[in-house]
């Protein structure tokens, strides 16, 4: 019997993806894990793998097309059947017309939300003892292709019997999977919950009334900035701190170390000191690595510390996020940072890339400006804006000496810390910045 993919689960709360490519047409026969879609969702743009072997039926959707997780986008001819060979190149496309997936426009399945018992977007339930498609997300296939791992060998812990990411790892290891972590228990909503009452905005004029425009659609990433840029300014009470670090003795180490960097493969830069510096003063105020749950009326302080670096692209900006920052070493650091730039700007990233960040660092300094306020990336507590580093005259010991100085401004949630905290957590930030000999050694 036919069966229909959907859109899987992706994650993190993403609910919907824009298509960007279509990498297979109808009467093609594709194999087990190869590329179907190419998808971009508010965190990356990725490869979505056919969960089955088969002939394709029918595509639901088209380049542009936003869909929901549960959308119908690819049908296939029945999944049990044996496979024929792979159609010669040139051969006649099917005359299935193509539709878009959500609008009525065809006979498939309206979209809905998975449900646990359905087998990663695959919506008809295998036969006893039927060998079909593991329970995957996307992202947990390719981490099983990247460490060898078969997925029918793997025991799945999520809903449903899902392989998580964990359960790939413990297979690869030789470990069995951890058990999954028990609920949180349910707390009784707040009587005056935090959130403000939205507001509706009003109309906007006709402009065309006083000369010429020209109507340009958003794309679904500048939409999601929009709205997430939109939710941070509406639910948090932003205050921002202004602070300066003399980073004079740290920009003369970055230059002292540029050919012993080279050749180790490395170049430190400013934003691995940044990053690095931001890390252990977040240990020392913990109330900024931390998410407000206002419905419960708590404060969740994390106790890891991954940070997320704004990276402009083509696309827009993109916030990849670096693990375990106070853990690791600068040189470590500065390897990793610059691998994830240069994934981000390619395109290459993952979800996985791109999630489970603490708290952001922004640094315009290539771009000039004196200073800028950026808005919290929500659901973070705090984010750190950085311009560009000049040479001013400083007093030292009753001297005006030239010294290079780094604007910085912390931004935070006023729900959670006070004036003061701010001004606390940033001077811990600068006098790292001011001591980077010893941020070398700081773990």
């Amino acid at each position: 019997m036919p069966r229909t993919f959907v859109l899987p689960d992706l994650g993190e709360g993403l609910t919907e993806a824009e298509i960007v490519k279509v990498l297979v047409a109808e009467g093609d026969v594709v194999a087990e894990d190869a590329p179907l879609l190419e998808v971009e969702t508010d965190k990356a743009t990725v490869e979505i793998p056919s969960p089955l072997g088969g002939r394709v039926a029918t595509i639901h959707v088209r380049p542009g097309d936003t869909v929901r997780v549960g959308a119908v986008l690819v049908t296939f001819d029945d999944a049990g059947a044996p496979v024929p060979a792979p159609r010669a190149a040139g051969g006649n496309r099917s005359s299935t017309t193509v539709t878009t997936a959500g609008l009525g426009a065809a006979p498939a399945p309206s979209p809905r939300p998975v449900p646990p018992h359905r087998v990663a977007g695959v919506t008809a339930a295998p036969a006893a003892g039927a060998t079909g498609p593991v329970p995957a997300t996307p992202a947990t296939r390719r981490l099983a292709r990247e460490l060898g791992v078969d997925l029918r060998a793997v025991r799945g812990s999520g809903p449903g019997g899902r392989v998580t990411d964990d359960d790939v790892r413990a297979a690869a290891g030789g470990a069995a999977p951890a058990a999954p972590a028990a609920p949180a228990p349910e707390r009784p909503a707040l009587a005056k919950p935090l959130a403000p009452v939205g507001v509706e905005p009003p109309p906007l004029p006709r402009f065309e009334q006083w000369g010429p425009v020209e109507r340009q659609p958003l794309s679904h990433l500048r939409r999601t900035i929009a709205e997430r840029m939109t939710l941070s300014a509406t639910l948090i009470p932003h205050v921002t701190h202004f602070d300066r670090a003399d980073i004079t003795d740290l920009d003369a180490l970055i230059q002292r170390s540029l050919e012993a960097g080279r050749a180790r493969g490395v170049a430190l830069t400013l934003t691995s000191f940044l990053l690095k510096a931001a890390a252990l003063a977040l240990r020392e105020h913990p109330q900024f690595n931390a998410s407000l749950d206002p419905a419960a009326g708590e404060l969740i302080v994390k106790r890891y510390c991954h940070l997320g670096v704004a990276v402009a692209t083509e696309r827009g900006l993109i916030v990849p996020v670096l693990r375990d920052v106070d853990t690791k070493p600068l040189l470590e650091l500065q390897r990793e940072l610059a691998a994830l730039a240069e994934r981000v700007r390619g395109g290459k990233a993952t979800l996985e890339d791109l999630r489970g960040g603490c708290f952001t660092l922004t640094n315009i300094g290539a771009l000039g400006g004196t200073g800028a306020i950026p808005i919290i990336n929500y659901p973070e507590v705090a984010i750190l804006g950085v311009a560009r580093a000049r040479p001013e005259p400083v007093v030292r010991d009753g001297q005006v000496v030239p010294r290079t100085l780094l604007p910085l401004t912390l931004t935070f949630d006023h729900r959670v810390a006070d004036g003061a905290d701010g001004a606390r957590f940033a001077a811990a930030i600068v006098r790292r910045l001011e001591a980077p000999e010893q941020l070398l050694l700081e773990w």
